[in-house]
């Protein structure tokens, strides 16, 4: 898939991602709770990397950039738990999110070996265009449900995700 200049996704010239194909016994597939939410997710990122093409901002980028800007001074070490990634993962988001100029470290006011990450006035500017395009993908991504489907969906998803006993 290939965003277009109005933020829009159109399919690429290819296969798409099938989620079901015709005439196909899925088994016990079909039965499976993480199956169905893989098919669903590997949907939705697929329009999310259309969506997000021109900025070259993939969903864990824009988690990134919308935690740092709303948590000044964050640490490194605090963004890849946030992310659920390691520490040398969340290296790796800072590092591009700092070539393509969105974020910068600034040293620590508390402590001189640290960094904070904050975004730089273009990374502030940008993620205001691709939060809009993340939310008319989101709301493109919900438009089969209705109002009481969608929030039942996210509570729903809540609770799995928050796992436990």
């Amino acid at each position: 898939m290939t965003a277009v200049a109005g933020g829009g996704a159109e399919p690429l010239p290819g296969p798409r991602f099938e989620p079901h194909v015709p005439g196909v016994d899925y088994g016990v597939l079909d039965a499976l709770l993480g199956y169905s939410l893989r098919r669903a997710q590997i949907t939705i990122y697929e329009d999310f990397i259309a969506t997000l093409a021109p900025w070259h901002i993939t969903p864990q980028r824009f988690s990134a950039l919308t935690v740092i800007s709303r948590n000044p001074q964050l640490k490194l070490t605090q963004l890849a738990r946030i992310l659920g990634i390691a520490r040398s993962g969340a290296v790796l988001v800072v590092d591009a999110l700092a070539a393509m100029g969105y974020v910068e470290r600034q040293p620590s006011p508390g402590d001189r070996r640290a960094y904070g990450l904050a975004l730089t006035p273009e990374g502030a500017a940008d993620l205001q265009a691709i939060t809009a395009a993340v939310c008319d993908h989101d709301r493109r991504i919900v438009a089969r449900l209705n109002d009481a489907e969608s929030r039942e969906l996210m509570r729903l998803l809540r609770v799995v995700a928050a796992g436990g006993d």
